[in-house]
């Protein structure tokens, strides 16, 4: 098999859209060759633990209201062509993504890993949930197999926050400067929400390779 990790946070719409359209291949291609791991990157690793309001932050780090309606315009029309729900006016607050980081390092023990990063892109994007919120993530972990009292446990506990926050500075120190970004065999980034295409062509050249 060939690892295949996927930077990115679950607030990224970029990385929603590069998540579903790297499905639809995996879905043509259900004996691919990937073992899909998902690997921490905070898009504001600075944000409070109780988030912001999202217009807010949107209108500062896009300065102002029409940067930020720009910004989103081809969000809306990729994740359509994705075939993805989406629903950004139900997002009320931008939250720190640091204990949805540490539910998707504890998912990777599980054997759950992408079924919890799934949850936490549909609570985000198509529910509007807060995910920053511990009751929200353990009822996502509760949804996807794994124990959500142990998870809210784990979440008011110090547990893991120091090593998600070590990963995420060493993505930065990788060269990883956006998400999401891809690593194919610890070798190859590719960068980017990419074409469903671009990866039935990797899983081909992989499988000319073997």
């Amino acid at each position: 098999m060939t690892t295949l990790d996927i930077f990115s946070d679950p607030i990224c719409p970029w990385c929603y859209i590069g998540k579903g359209l790297l499905d639809r291949a995996l879905l043509q291609q259900p004996d691919h060759p990937f073992t899909i791991r998902w690997r921490p990157f905070m898009l504001n690793p600075e944000m409070p633990a109780g988030g912001m309001d999202r217009r807010t932050y949107l209108e500062a780090k896009f300065g102002g209201k029409e940067g930020a309606v720009q910004a989103y315009m081809p969000i809306a029309e990729k994740a359509a062509e994705a075939g993805l729900e989406i629903h950004l006016d139900k997002i009320k607050t931008t939250p720190s993504t640091l204990d949805a980081h540490r539910l998707i390092h504890w998912a990777e023990i599980e054997g759950v890993q992408t079924a919890i990063v799934s949850a936490l892109f549909r609570a985000y994007f198509v529910d509007g949930r807060d995910i920053g919120d511990a009751e929200v993530l353990a009822d996502i972990a509760d949804s996807s197999g794994m124990d959500g009292s142990v998870v809210l446990r784990l979440l008011a506990s110090e547990a893991d926050r120091r090593e998600i926050a070590e990963m995420d500075t060493a993505a930065r120190g990788m060269g990883v400067q956006a998400v999401p970004t891809f690593v194919v065999a610890g070798q190859h980034a590719v960068p980017g929400a990419q074409p469903t295409e671009l990866w039935l062509q990797v899983i081909e050249e992989i499988r000319a390779q073997a």
